[in-house]
Parts: structure tokens; sequence; C-alpha cells
């Protein structure tokens, strides 16, 4: 490891603003997350952990130590119940994961396909996207405490994860590193008969079903499912290469039934869906920013994607605090128009 001062943070986040970190230093094992653990009873200043930099907002020079986690590999076990249990590391490309699940057969990810940022990320925000949260499929997070350096496992139930949500987000922030996530996927390598029992592929959003119809796949294969939703985010979200972002900068607002009755009798074609059998609904957060005009909004290089008014766009030298004020503006204006509070995905620094 070396300890690097005054590092731009420029390519290691996806809004790509020109930012820098005070001291920099990259851990590429768990042995040397866990020394840099120790190293950080002898400092008093900031420190952020940094995975691929797909959920965070700088607004500002980061003043303390910035630590990427870095760390590779990947196995797995097979189970005698139609299953297959993968352990990661936490610094492994979250889409490189999918496709080598992908490759194998092993199902439960693909429709997690192309979503940014790394393994260990998955867990905190309990990544989501066409019809599947990660929650359902992660087994178990191994964990490291922060300031005693002790490490635990934590099972899926610890976790507590709820939509976008876990015990990450909440009595474990700033406590913990999460250094592996094991996965617990359907393994198709066994007899069909020993598969009969296992849930099938999930393929109820409406947009996945769509994308396949178009590709003409009546009986899709997992690959085929992920092609699918690759298809679809191509087409939707902008390249973060190309224009920076974090993907969707803001959850889908949840309500009660007794909210959605009265928005509705004022704005009759307000889509929801159910809040997975919780009794509430969420309403697509999209649609509310699109009625309030803002979809494809620009000023200067700050915007709203013209195609998914959940992204936020650095179109080249936007600053974190431009974004921000925007995604300030466009919750003031939801709120307003709807009385609905925009909460958002993004950490900001």
């Amino acid at each position: 490891m070396h300890l690097d001062q005054k590092v731009s943070l420029k390519a290691l986040h996806t809004f790509g603003m020109e930012v820098e970190a005070r001291y920099f230093v990259e851990a590429k094992t768990q042995s040397e997350v866990l020394t840099l653990l120790n190293y950080r009873q002898m400092i008093h200043m900031p420190i952020l952990f940094l995975g691929g930099g797909s959920n965070v907002l700088f607004t500002r020079d980061f003043s303390g130590i910035v630590i990427k986690i870095s760390a590779k590999g990947i196995s797995a076990v097979e189970t005698d119940d139609g299953h297959v249990l993968v352990s990661v590391e936490a610094g492994e490309n979250w889409d490189e994961f999918v496709q080598y699940c992908v490759n194998r057969g092993w199902s439960g990810l693909e429709n997690l396909s192309l979503i940014p940022g790394t393994v260990g990320a998955a867990p905190i925000q309990n990544i989501g996207a066409y019809g599947v949260e990660v929650k359902e499929i992660i087994e178990s997070v191994l964990v490291v405490d922060i300031n005693t350096a002790k490490q635990r496992r934590l099972t899926n139930a610890e976790c507590s994860f709820g939509y976008r949500d876990s015990v990450f987000k909440n009595t474990l922030k700033g406590k913990v590193i999460i250094l592996n996530v094991t996965f617990k996927l359907l393994n198709p390598n066994l007899p069909t008969y020993q598969l009969t029992n296992l849930p099938p592929y999930q393929l109820h959003y409406p947009d996945l079903q769509h994308e396949l119809a178009s590709m003409s796949i009546a009986a899709p294969a997992i690959a085929d499912i992920r092609e699918a939703v690759c298809r679809i985010r191509r087409r939707k979200l902008p390249d973060t290469f190309v224009a920076g972002n974090a993907g969707s900068f803001f959850k889908n607002p949840v309500i009660m039934k007794e909210q959605l009755d009265s928005l509705k009798a004022t704005f009759p074609d307000l889509p929801h869906f159910p809040n997975q059998g919780k009794g509430t609904i969420k309403i697509p957060a999209a649609w509310l920013i699109d009625q309030c005009g803002w979809k494809g909004y620009r000023n200067g290089d700050a915007g709203v994607h013209p195609n998914q008014p959940l992204v936020l766009v650095n179109y080249g030298n936007a600053t974190g605090r431009q974004i921000l004020d925007l995604a300030n503006q466009i919750m003031e204006s939801v709120k307003q128009k709807f009385g609905i509070l925009l909460e958002m995905e993004v950490n900001v620094f």
C-alpha cells in the first residue's frame, strides 16, 4: 500500500467532478483493509471508504483520507438443494460479477445487470431493478468493525433490508466495512427433477416483458434476460463515460393508500404499484419529476437526462454543488405540486 497526498478523485466516482482527496490509499486485500483500520486509530481526520464511486456526490474536496476498497476474489460451493453459494470480495465490479454468474448459468442476478458499482456496495443500498432486489439473493455479509477490527458475518435477516435501505445505512452506518458478500443462486447444473420446486425467473416487470417480446424470445434463458436488461438500461440511461451520473438520484416515494386516493382525485393518471405487500404504495419518482417539467432540463453542465428524469447528469464541468442545488429544486417542485417529499439515493459529501 502507498499513501498519496492531494489525489484527484475525478476518475474514481461516476459523476466525474474534479475533486481532490487530501490523502488516498488503495486496499487490494482483506488484510490490507485490516492494516488500515489499525492505522486509523493513530489519526484524527475524516475517513471515507470508497468502492466504485457510483452512489456518491462530492460537493467539495475531501479533507481526510479516502480508502478505496479493491479486494478481488470469487469462490463457489454447490449445495444439494439446487443452489450454489457464491462468495465474492467487496472490490469486485458488480456487473462483471453478474456476467460471471450468467456465463455459468447461475440464476438470480440477471435482472440486476449493468448496475454500476462494486459488490460491497450492493447490500448497503439493497440495489434493485426490473422486479428484483439484491436482498432476495444475499445469504450473508462479512463485515469488520471499524473501531475494533473484529470481523463478523451477518445473516440476511440481520441486514434489515428495506427498499433501497439496510442496516448499513442505519445502525451500522460508519461503524463497519463490508469485506465479502455470499449470494445464494439457482444452480441449473443439477438434474431437472431437482429444480421443479425452485422459483422461476423474474419476468413480471412490464419493460422486461416488452423487451423480450421485441427480441422475439418467448422462453428466455438467463443470458437472454441479461441481454434484455442491458438493452433497456443502455437505451434509457447515459453512459457515465459520456455524461457523469450516479444512476437513479431519487428513490420512488412510498405513500399510504389514503394519500393515493386523494392524489388520484386530482391526477387520475398517476401511476402506482404495491410496496411488496406492506400495505403501502410506491409512486414512480420519474413520473412525478416529468410532470413537474424537469425531464431534459439543463442549466450549464448540470441537467436532467432527457430519457430518464430520475438521472441527474454532469455534462462536463458541473460542480457537485450545482447538481445538489438542482436536486433540491426538483424536490421542492414535486413537494409543491404533489405533496410528496422525494428522498435522494446518493450519498452527498
